[in-house]
Formats: structure tokens, sequence, C-alpha cells
């Protein structure tokens, strides 16, 4: 029995693109009136949760659905990543956050996503747990980032360092781990060639 392969265009790619899609409009709201008051902090905080709860929403349909493509494997964490850092740069150049932890993240991110390309010809490689708990710990970090934060109690700003913290280093210890499954799958790759050839 042959099993359908479901098209690229499906209701989880779908829920992806449109997570692409609000990215504009959560950096406009963020940027508006001058990027520090409450009202617009909150619509694009708003805007930013919505986007970053849909990440769950096209895995669920994947999944449930066998909606799984190498599209979706490849467009999903490359949503997550406009998403992720167009509010770390937008919050670095308005003094919300250091350059520093944007660097670290977005370094990382940009390495992988080049590295996904390299072995392309060879694999997809999908999200691992380790990249989903990555961008969960990010997402949860940027929240509470985005909030108007002058006008709240200190507290809230010493978690959001807390959980930044534990997403800067689960970023850079699945950053490692990535690289290493890329060179393994071009090594892999390469070395089948070679095999072949030879026969």
């Amino acid at each position: 029995m042959v099993t359908a392969v479901p098209s690229p265009w499906n209701s989880a790619n779908a829920v992806t693109i449109a997570r692409i899609a609000v990215v504009p409009f959560f950096a406009w709201a963020l940027l508006a009136d001058g990027g520090h008051t409450v009202t617009w902090r909150l619509v694009a905080t708003g805007l930013f949760v919505l986007a970053a709860a849909t990440d769950r929403v096209d895995g669920y349909l994947a999944r449930k659905y066998n909606l799984v493509t190498d599209l979706g494997k490849l467009l999903d964490p490359i949503a997550d990543k406009l998403l992720i850092g167009a509010a770390l740069v937008l919050l670095s150049a308005l003094g919300d956050l250091p350059w520093w932890v944007t660097i670290v993240i977005l370094a990382r991110e940009l390495g992988i996503t080049l590295m996904r390309f390299a072995v392309l010809k060879y694999t997809v490689m999908p999200a691992s747990r380790g990249g989903k708990l990555k961008t969960v710990l990010q997402s949860v970090a940027i929240s509470i980032f985005l909030l108007p934060l002058d006008h709240l109690p200190s507290w809230i700003s010493v978690i959001g360092w807390i959980v930044m913290v534990a997403a800067l280093v689960v970023t850079v210890v699945t950053g490692v781990e990535y690289a290493f499954q890329g060179w393994r799958l071009r090594r892999d790759a390469l070395r089948a060639a070679r095999t072949s050839g030879q026969d």
C-alpha cells in the first residue's frame, strides 16, 4: 500500500506562512510612538505571543493529519527565526536588551540556517526537541522584555532575565549539536557518494 504524499500547500504550512506574515505588523506596533508607550508595547506583545503560539498549532496539524512535508520542515524554523530575530533586533535598538544578547542568539540562528541550506541537497534537518525548547525559552523571555517593564514590578524583569539566560545556554548548546549533526550528514553523504562511485 502506497502512502499518499501530503501536498506542501496544506493547512499546517499555511499557519507557518501566516506566522511569517505577522512579523512586519509586530515590528510596526513595537516601534509605534517611539517604542515605549504602554498601549503599543502591549499590542506588540500580544502579536508576538499570538505568532509564537502558532508554532504549536502548525506542528499539531502536521502530526495529527499527516501533513509533514519538507517545505514545512524548512519553513517552520525560518518563521521562528524571523519572528524572534525581529524582536531581538528591535528590543536592542530601543535600548531594552543588550546588543550582545541579540548578537549571540542571531549568530547561532544565522549559522544554523546557512548550514541547513548547505545540507539541503542531502536532507532536510527538522527542528530537534532541544531546538524546540530553545525556541520556547526565547519566546517566553522576549515576551517578558516586550512588556512595558518600566510600568511593572521589578521582579517581572528579574524573571525575564532568568529565562533569557536559560535561553542563551540552550541556544548555544543546541547550536553546537546542530553543527555536529550537519557535519555528520555531509560526511556520510560524501562517503556514500564515493562508495557508489566505486561500484
